[in-house]
């Protein structure tokens, strides 16, 4: 199969440095100073802004994800720009660089008179790292990286649903996220993923769809056709100009692939296995 390399590393990053979010940033050339919290997830996807002591958040959407390799490393730079929506409406950008947990050259766009207000990183704050938020078709999802289980999707004021995601024996693992259109119906779906509870060489999933009708969230059942090599969502992949979702897994000394593809019920459809070279 073959796969975008820049989303490749994006995602790789992305996940490397999970822990760190979310970041504390504070005005530096203001005359009125201001601290925000920045969220963001896989591909700077489900980003949201929360200034601080104001209990409101702001939708950020991706415009710009730019990975730059450092020179005499292997860790990447990534450039990301968001619009701020307010009310449906563009209102402003903000834009940052990342690497390594750290945060430079932020800054924040006021479209209504240009103005620019530049932002650094506040480290050593008492921000609860092991927790993560995400902002996805209007829903705040809020996880854990660590060993807490617990996944909670806040729909409308009141309305919440608290699930248990699965946990891992090893507390120097931790969870990843990620936000993507998993059965190519145009709207973003989130998974999560820990290592496998073998040799830790695959990740398994739990995916969640979104149903645009109903606005909830809904847990992707995992296949069952026995035809298949690999138990469960494992290493999944899309391929999203054919639509086609991929689960990968290590039996022995081989490596699989499962093809499947979804029906009109979000079912997922054995069509083929292959073997990995």
């Amino acid at each position: 199969m073959k796969f975008n390399y820049l989303i490749y590393i994006i995602l790789t990053f992305v996940c490397l440095q999970a822990k760190a979010q979310p970041y504390l940033l504070k005005s530096t050339d203001s005359e009125k100073s201001f601290q925000l919290h920045i969220y963001y997830g896989s591909e700077g996807k489900g980003a949201f802004v929360q200034y601080v002591g104001q209990k409101g958040i702001i939708p950020l959407e991706i415009r710009t994800v730019h990975v730059k390799k450092n020179a005499g490393n292997n860790v990447p730079t990534v450039y990301y720009s968001w619009d701020e929506l307010m009310d449906g409406k563009i209102t402003g950008n903000y834009s940052l660089n990342e690497t390594t947990g750290k945060i430079f050259g932020a800054v924040y766009k006021r479209l209504k008179d240009g103005r620019i207000f530049k932002l650094e990183q506040i480290t050593g704050n008492s921000v609860d790292n092991t927790q993560d938020k995400l902002l996805v078709n209007n829903v705040l999802i809020t996880f854990s990286h660590n060993e807490n289980t617990q996944l909670t999707f806040n729909y409308e004021p009141g309305k919440r649903e608290t699930l248990q995601l699965e946990g891992f024996d090893n507390p120097q693992q931790f969870r990843k996220s990620h936000i993507a259109d998993y059965n190519f119906d145009g709207h973003d779906d989130v998974g999560f993923s820990i290592p496998d509870a073998g040799m830790g060489v695959y990740r398994t999933y739990t995916i969640f769809l979104y149903d645009p009708v109903s606005k909830r969230f809904k847990k992707l059942k995992e296949p069952t056709n026995t035809n298949a090599q690999c138990l469960g969502l494992c290493d999944v992949k899309l391929d999203t100009k054919n639509k086609l979702f991929f689960t990968s897994c290590r039996g022995g000394a081989r490596w699989w692939s499962d093809v499947y593809r979804f029906d009109k019920a979000n079912k997922l459809i054995w069509l083929r296995s292959k073997e990995e070279q």
